[in-house]
């Protein structure tokens, strides 16, 4: 491990910069996946690895690969990122922060000519969030080979557009094959989106996992009529329906309390009018836990539910599973690297599972993976208050930094 020091107020002037596109009157960010502001940072990043002399390669679902050489071309690139896609109410360090600051690790080690064992790779993954096209971490999903490619391609946003035609439109589908682009391992440095670290006072969160998640759409289908000459007996509400199925979800997650999470975070409700009865209703459902046990009984009374409303209220229904991620455990020798890097800082550390999602999670299954947390100023996450600190961003970057030479050193050494 080198004692080599990432610029802060460099890394934080490039989250403020990139901050401004898709910049909202709040302070926060919307960008969502292949939109024209989300091709404009993709520009920006592409301009700032060209600048570092490094090869940049995009594949056929979006995913930004660029390459910075190592002394032995033999080994596969240490991979680092994350994503600069974010929610319609997104903040400003949600995924950003791992490009940013791995962007940042290029720069620090250009500007002291130092020249890794192994490559390095800086990593932007296209549709983390799943804002626009679900599932979420669509991108890494199709690289895992987790997802078809041409079925990535038909998930379509709430306007029609679909995957592949958006990413056509930004000039950004590439020539690569998803997986096609090899690496040894990966680190992504990431906010927490939670609590723990702040409340207990440490800076570094060294990440074990993430926990499981799956994901669902829902369509009920009744009968649209008039909401003043309609008997209540002889209603087909698809909305009663689907309230039912929200406070189902959210029964099914505190029954397996405290770990259990489970959402509702869309609805769509048709024809929305006041005086019509909602025939229609789509939505999503977002179940998670360490335990696939745990997610299969909250899965089973998720379909339980779906089959009462579908008899108790004469509706016609459609559960489709469109995301299954079993719990992750992370490479114990990236872990080690991280807790090395730490405690070289002086940081204050705590083990932690990862409540969300992240495309780490699609990549553990491929090569040796793990990533690092830094504090979320009261747990805020997809708002456009999400806050981390400068000092903060700069420490998570410092880690990473050290935690790939250290891995580096080790690695290549017993290559």
């Amino acid at each position: 491990m080198s004692n080599l020091t990432i610029n802060a107020e460099r890394l934080w002037d490039t989250l403020t910069e990139t901050a401004a596109i898709g910049g909202t009157p709040d302070g926060g960010i919307a960008r969502l996946t292949l939109s024209e502001d989300d091709r404009r940072v993709r520009d920006w990043l592409k301009a700032q690895v060209a600048a570092l002399g490094c090869t940049l390669t995009v594949d056929a679902a979006g995913n930004m690969f660029a390459l910075r050489p190592g002394r032995n071309s033999d080994l596969k690139p240490i991979a680092l990122g994350s994503h600069l896609d974010t929610q319609p109410t997104g903040g400003k360090f949600d995924g950003v922060l791992g490009v940013l600051a791995g962007l940042e690790v290029l720069r620090t080690l250009d500007g002291a000519g130092y020249v890794t064992e192994a490559p390095l790779l800086l990593v932007n993954w296209t549709n983390e969030e799943g804002a626009r096209f679900a599932p979420a971490m669509l991108g890494s999903g199709v690289y895992a080979g987790i997802y078809d490619g041409a079925w990535a391609e038909a998930r379509r946003d709430s306007a029609g557009t679909s995957f592949g035609a958006a990413l056509d439109a930004i000039g950004y589908r590439g020539a690569a094959v998803p997986g096609s682009v090899p690496f040894g391992a990966m680190f992504e440095l990431h906010i927490e989106q939670g609590p723990i670290l702040e409340a207990e006072g440490a800076t570094i969160g060294v990440v074990q996992g993430v926990q499981g998640m799956r994901w669902f759409e829902v369509t009920l289908e009744g009968r649209s009529s008039h909401t003043g000459s309609t008997p209540m007996p002889l209603r087909r509400n698809a909305l009663v329906g689907a309230a039912r199925l929200v406070e189902a979800v959210d029964a099914a997650a505190h029954a397996h309390a405290p770990d259990a999470v489970g959402t509702v975070g869309h609805l769509t409700v048709t024809p929305n009018s006041n005086n019509v009865i909602p025939g229609h209703v789509f939505l999503t459902v977002d179940l998670r836990h360490p335990q696939d046990a745990v997610l299969d009984a909250m899965e089973a009374a998720l379909r339980a539910a779906v089959e009462r409303v579908t008899t108790d209220l004469a509706l016609e229904t459609r559960l489709e599973p469109i995301s299954r991620i079993a719990p992750v455990a992370f490479d114990p020798d990236c872990i080690a690297s991280v807790r090395r890097a730490a405690e070289k800082g002086g940081h204050p550390t705590r083990d932690m599972v990862s409540g969300a999602g992240h495309d780490a999670a699609h990549v553990a299954a491929l090569v040796p993976t793990t990533m690092v947390f830094v504090p979320s100023a009261g747990g805020l996450s997809h708002n456009p208050a999400e806050s981390t600190s400068p000092t903060e961003c700069a420490a998570g970057a410092q880690v990473l930094l050290d935690a790939v030479l250290d891995y580096d050193s080790r690695h290549s050494a017993s290559a």
